[in-house]
């Protein structure tokens, strides 16, 4: 009986262990120093992704794997547009990057016309 509560109470620090472990983002290295040495978040990126791998293909071998349709896809697409066109800061850095990226004004087109004729 005491090592079945033993074996529950490791299960609990386990898990404890992942949840910080999974706080701290895939793609941050371990060198921090106060980071545990066990669980998913504390290997590298390359274990991290042989693993998933791994994970991915038994799944889609049992079936289980979600699949999105175009449906779906299109739906996920719609809601995350609306969501973004809805966040008037937001929407405005994106029309700054562009505009930025485009290098903002026409003179840096070649001399050529944004009007008529085609491309």
């Amino acid at each position: 009986m005491a090592q079945n509560n033993q074996g529950q109470q490791n299960k609990g620090s386990n898990q404890g262990g992942k949840q910080q472990g999974g706080n701290q983002g895939g793609s941050q290295s371990n060198q921090g120093g106060n980071t545990s040495n066990r669980g998913f978040a504390s290997m590298d990126e390359d274990e991290q992704k042989d693993i998933a791998s791994k994970g991915r293909k038994a799944a889609h071998e049992q079936g289980v794997a979600h699949e999105f349709d175009s449906d779906e896809a299109r739906e996920a697409g719609r809601k995350g547009g609306e969501s973004t066109s809805q966040d008037r800061e937001q929407m405005s850095e994106i029309g700054r990057k562009g505009g930025k990226s485009s290098g903002g004004n026409q003179d840096n087109q070649g001399g050529q016309s944004n009007q008529g004729g085609n491309r």
